[in-house]
């Protein structure tokens, strides 16, 4: 396919805002690519201005500052031309469009994609002359409008705002014509967190490969998910007999061993391999299997009494630079809570969580890193109403209930896992996880600070878009506001991003990317948020005097965030309680 051709579906879906408008477009896209073996995983990453999966970290390395030298190597035209026309249009995608000379498209996607990874991996001595050098000549070498997009996949700046919900409809439209395997295409998915290849896959090989997906080592897997009740009744209720294990508030790591080589992944698919050396020496030392795939908590403790330490003292764990210095000081211990792969039984995500308890016992040797996260079968609800209180005593978040007879649901959140924290002491049942799009300058004192309070979303699982829960200040220090200032100013946004659905404009749009933890007195029917709002005369829902208790949760991607469908449930159990 001509790198152009898809330049053309890109115009196309940044024209639009209709999500049933972008999988039709997608769908087509799919339908009329040329060689599936060569092309269709590397058009699906390109759709989502990327190289690769999230998780394999792939970045161009590239700033606006070096997208301008660039564009002036290319044009041959003077900087302040250049930066005029910038300051003009705000986006530097639209001034190579603007300014690069009508050059043939000869260029294929193929060709492109290649010259976009020669500049992601440029490293060392000379490489940033090297990705200007490869980049202005790229650009040279195609039309204004393949320009135009090559530009903004390399800033992160495409803005189709296409979710992965989006491409699996129309994955699923462009093979069968409707949607109809939509959920077998997201099972696969969630077992390898890697759409380019659920869609190879797809358009070369039988189904069959596709509804037997197989976890694969070193590919990391969408993490299992709680679903919240607001008590041990209902909890024993629903599931029944159960098994009970402690809610840690650490970092949750999924482990792929392959031999001595051992990958770390965050719940939100981050490589944070290099943070975590200790973790990598004792898996090594402490699984039995040359090949396995687990998840644990992370927690810091004190080396000299074992105490574990606080999450605002494990947090301190997770950085780039001083991690020899910072595992002296607060090594970590990693609770292992389930078991994925292991070679002697290949994929176990389908077996129960009981047979699954028995093959960790047999894989994880004893150590001083690794343990096995203690666990207790209980039968009634006077039981776990004890190691309920006793884990809140103990200080810990509260507890996290297994039903016996259940896979691991990848991706999935269910009444699989129960989770019952002491927030439910609190008036609103458990804190929530919201998605900052945008913020307020904020008024007084505040307003010397350039923000005063945050516009907060919740995912919307059913399209994939954001919907507005709160407006929210509370809890933010000055230190708060001017770290946030620097943070969210990295990534505003001109207009409304595409994936948002608000009826409240704020001063400053960001792009969907942090996340923030809320507590709130109550859940609340109101006009003006687009929570739970499915038509124009429909309250939606809101958050009744929201105050913020963690200001960024660097351990969580917006697709963690809190659902529009876990709001309602909360709903649901804030008026049982009342």
């Amino acid at each position: 396919m001509k790198f152009e051709k898809l330049a053309k579906y890109f115009e196309r879906l940044e024209a639009t805002t209709k999500r049933l408008e972008m999988t039709d477009i997608l769908s087509e896209l799919f339908k009329s690519i040329d060689d599936y073996e060569k092309e269709v995983d590397k058009i699906i990453y390109l759709c989502q201005g990327q190289l690769l999966p999230v998780f394999k970290n792939v970045e161009f390395g590239m700033s606006e500052k070096l997208m301008h030298r660039a564009i002036v190597e290319a044009t041959g035209m003077p900087t302040d031309k250049i930066t005029a026309h910038f300051r003009k249009k705000g986006d530097y995608g639209e001034t190579a469009y603007d300014l690069c000379c009508l050059h043939p498209a000869t260029k294929t996607v193929k060709d492109v994609y290649e010259q976009l990874n020669t500049i992601a991996q440029a490293t060392g001595s000379g490489a940033v002359a090297k990705k200007v050098g490869i980049l202005a000549g790229l650009i040279r070498q195609t039309s204004p409008l393949e320009a135009k997009y090559i530009v903004r996949i390399i800033l992160g700046k495409l803005r189709l705002g296409i979710g992965d919900a989006t491409v699996l409809d129309s994955l699923s439209l462009a093979c069968a014509k409707n949607k109809s395997l939509r959920g077998k295409l997201e099972v696969a998915y969630n077992r390898c967190s890697d759409l380019g290849l659920v869609a190879k896959i797809l358009f070369t090989q039988d189904f069959r490969y596709i509804e037997n997906f197989k976890v694969i080592v070193g590919c990391p897997v969408r993490v299992a998910l709680a679903a919240r009740l607001s008590s041990p009744k209902e909890i024993i209720e629903k599931i029944g007999e159960c098994a009970v294990e402690t809610k840690y508030d650490g970092f949750r790591c999924q482990i792929h061993k392959d031999g001595d080589k051992v990958t770390i992944f965050s719940r939100n698919l981050e490589n944070t391999t290099h943070m975590f050396p200790e973790i990598q020496e004792g898996t090594v030392k402490q699984i039995s299997s040359k090949r396995a795939m687990f998840e644990g908590e992370a927690l810091a403790y004190n080396p000299d009494n074992g105490e574990i330490l606080p999450f605002q003292i494990t947090v301190q764990r997770k950085r780039k630079y001083d991690i020899v210095e910072m595992q002296k000081r607060f090594p970590l211990k990693l609770f292992v809570f389930d078991i994925l792969y292991v070679d002697e039984w290949g994929d176990v995500t389908g077996q129960p969580y009981r047979a699954r308890r028995e093959i960790m016992d047999k894989v994880v040797k004893p150590g001083e890193v690794l343990e096995l996260s203690p666990f207790k079968i209980v039968k009634t609800e006077k039981e776990l109403a004890e190691i309920f209180d006793k884990a809140v005593r103990a200080g810990s978040e509260g507890i996290v209930v297994k039903r016996l007879d259940a896979g691991y649901r990848a991706g999935g959140r269910n009444f699989n896992w129960i989770k019952l924290k002491r927030s439910y002491e609190d008036k609103v049942s458990d804190t929530i996880d919201g998605v900052i799009v945008g913020y307020f300058f904020g008024k007084g004192q505040r307003a010397s600070f350039g923000i005063g309070s945050l516009l907060l979303c919740v995912l919307d699982e059913k399209s994939g878009g954001f919907k507005t829960i709160a407006k929210a200040g509370s809890g933010l220090s000055e230190d708060d506001l001017s770290k946030l200032k620097r943070i969210l100013d990295k990534c505003k946004t001109a207009t409304k991003p595409k994936d948002v659905d608000s009826l409240i404009r704020p001063d400053v749009w960001v792009k969907p990317h942090y996340v923030t933890e809320v507590q709130a007195d109550e859940i609340t029917r109101s006009p003006i948020h687009t929570c739970g709002k499915t038509n124009k005369n429909m309250a939606g829902f809101a958050l009744r005097f929201p105050r913020i208790v963690k200001l960024i949760r660097t351990e969580k991607s917006v697709r963690d965030a809190t659902t529009v469908k876990e709001i309602i449930d909360i709903f649901k159990i804030q008026g049982r309680r009342k």
